[in-house]
């Protein structure tokens, strides 16, 4: 009995050392990406919201150290533990203003490069008539964030369930299981510029928020041990304190 107890013990000894092992590896490997990201493409220099009244348009513009939208993420080869790079706008919009039902979160509009998947169905964003191949470009999303201690950056996208026929979502909603939009905004990358164009009907009109502008590594997770799409590391902030301290400026 003596000899099958030893065996044992040491098979799950080897389990246990398999899982630390690959656990480690897994947040090592998170680590490494999200510093090599982390260069003056992502070091924010200012940020503006203005609406230009007559085009009814909201421009969401950010200017950065480096060149604007020229640092993209390795693939991982596969969806658990693909990396997301993305240019944010937390601001004071409620989730209902995009089209999402009544949602206690921070509503905010991210411009992503994802290369291990494509969450834009109904977007071709490098023109080569396939909607399903763009993630790797710079695209927008509005996402809904709330707080979450699992992951480093101490935020992540709210989850939601596709199987309750109450949630409200908008038309452009991507069908993945978390506050998530894909409205397919036009993005403007130039030097160290880029800008977001939002015709003001997509947001109800609402023309007079506060907002922040945040650089961030993501990482989307497929199990069941932490959000499907976190915060691991955040490159800058612009208020220092995101407290959302900037105005839209009507022109």
């Amino acid at each position: 009995m003596k000899k099958y107890y030893h065996i044992f013990a040491n098979l799950i000894s080897a389990i246990l050392f398999i899982f630390v092992f690959s656990a480690m590896a897994a947040d090592h490997k998170t680590a490494t990406q999200a510093e090599s990201l982390n260069t003056k493409d992502m070091a924010l220099e200012s940020a503006s919201v203005t609406y230009y009244q007559d085009l009814e348009l909201i421009v969401f513009a950010i200017d950065v150290q480096g060149i604007a939208g020229n640092t993209y993420p390795r693939p991982n080869g596969e969806l658990h533990g693909a990396p997301v790079l993305g240019y944010v706008f937390p601001t004071t919009l409620s989730s209902q203003d995009l089209g999402f039902g009544a949602i206690d979160g921070i509503v905010a509009l991210a411009v992503t490069s994802h290369p291990d998947f494509d969450d834009t169905p109904l977007w071709d964003e490098n023109n080569d008539f396939d909607t399903a191949n763009d993630g790797r470009v710079f695209h927008s999303h509005w996402v809904v964030l709330g707080s979450d201690d699992r992951v480093a950056g101490g935020l992540s996208v709210l989850p939601l369930d596709l199987n309750d026929k109450s949630v409200v979502v908008p038309g452009t909603f991507p069908d993945m299981p978390i506050y998530l939009d894909s409205p397919g905004f036009s993005i403007v990358m130039k030097g160290n510029s880029l800008k977001v164009l939002v015709p003001s009907q997509r947001i109800n009109y609402v023309l007079n928020f506060n907002y922040d502008a945040v650089s961030a590594y993501m990482e989307v997770n497929t199990s069941d041990k932490g959000p499907m799409l976190g915060v691991y590391q955040v490159y800058d902030i612009l208020s220092d304190d995101l407290s959302l301290p900037y105005r839209t400026i009507i022109e």
